[in-house]
């Protein structure tokens, strides 16, 4: 088995040769991609979106594909359709870039709703519907769409059975000084550094087989019960329209399984759940007039749910051998309602 936290700090590594900052930016498409989500990056221009989603692509070996998302674009430009050929007088298919194994899906918020559609399937089902039959998409399969959320002129608003679609809604930020001096001075040195200069660190195998280290991951049954008390917090808030569905919980679920599996962990804790409530439950809720009026934010009522929904204790140290290192809990029985102990906070 190909360890996630091994996969990680090898993309890690080599994305950096070129990325400055940004880190967690990379930490959450590995994550979706260790557990078959996607991600909305979103951000101003020129904070290095697309670059992160491409360099992302090289690192893994990804085949991957970019879609300019415009108002004129039509679905079968995303999924394809069938294409005669005047010399075999026959329909040909002719895939569309939705068949890859990473989509770059740029300014998606650009396209029409009847446009943006057409990932619905995809992204659920890992299938697309061309013309009646219904064909498969290559496996491990990401879609990493981008938008700026500043400029709405021209722009469609993701609907919420859109936006559900995306495991993350993570903002990529302006550097702060000490990157942005490093990015000025790496880029003064090499003017034409870019995606090309990444080299292929991980394989598909290995992909795959970190995929099944995080299915096995352990989510004791106060954590699973702190998730759902997060998410049914979010739907008895008087400012929400809509509160997290079941579909968000389970995002949220699998999302900290992988993040505790690249920390080496084999085990979930609290903190991996504070650590992502953020980014995987803001953009699927829908404020209500009370939170307009109050210009209260998504990301704020999920903090505000983060301090009002308290977290179960930690348990002592049931999975810890006699020298205090964590034992894999897939090795033996456990009971449901023990958590064991974060080594990164016990003494």
């Amino acid at each position: 088995m190909t360890e996630p936290a091994a996969v990680f700090e090898d993309l890690r590594t080599e994305i950096a040769s070129v990325l400055v900052g940004n880190e967690d930016a990379v930490e959450v498409l590995t994550v979706s991609l260790l557990t078959r989500g996607h991600v909305l990056m979103e951000g101003v221009p020129g904070v290095a979106k697309t670059t992160i989603a491409r360099l992302f692509a090289r690192a893994t070996g990804l085949d991957a594909s970019r879609v300019q998302m415009t108002p004129d674009i039509l679905p079968a430009d995303i999924t394809g359709t069938h294409v005669y050929r005047e010399a075999t007088g026959e329909f040909e298919l002719q895939r569309g870039p939705v068949f890859a194994n990473l989509v770059i899906a740029d300014e998606i918020n650009r396209a029409t709703p009847k446009t943006q559609s057409a990932l619905l399937e995809a992204m659920q089902e890992r299938a697309v519907t061309i013309e009646g039959d219904t064909l498969q998409l290559p496996e491990p399969f990401l879609v990493v769409a981008t938008q700026n959320p500043v400029e709405m002129e021209g722009t469609y608003e993701l609907p919420v059975a859109q936006r559900d679609r995306f495991q993350f809604r993570f903002r990529v930020e302006t550097p702060d000084e000490a990157d942005e001096l490093a990015l000025l001075d790496r880029f003064d040195d090499d003017p034409d550094l870019g995606p090309d200069d990444v080299s292929q660190v991980v394989s598909v195998e290995d992909v795959l087989s970190a995929r099944e280290v995080v299915a096995d991951v352990y989510v004791a049954r106060p954590v699973k019960r702190y998730v759902r008390d997060l998410a049914v917090a979010t739907r008895e808030r008087s400012d929400l329209e809509y509160g997290a569905s079941p579909r968000a919980a389970l995002s949220l679920l699998d999302a900290a399984k992988a993040r505790a599996a690249l920390r080496g962990r084999a085990y979930v804790v609290p903190d991996d759940v504070k650590a992502l409530a953020v980014t995987v439950f803001a953009h699927r809720l829908v404020p209500g007039t009370e939170a307009e009026l109050s210009a209260v934010t998504a990301d704020e009522i999920v903090a505000d749910v983060l301090e009002e929904v308290e977290p179960p204790e930690r348990a002592p140290d049931e999975f810890r051998t006699d020298d205090g290192t964590p034992e894999d809990p897939r090795s033996g029985e456990r009971p449901d309602d023990s958590i064991p102990e974060d080594p990164a906070t016990s003494e």
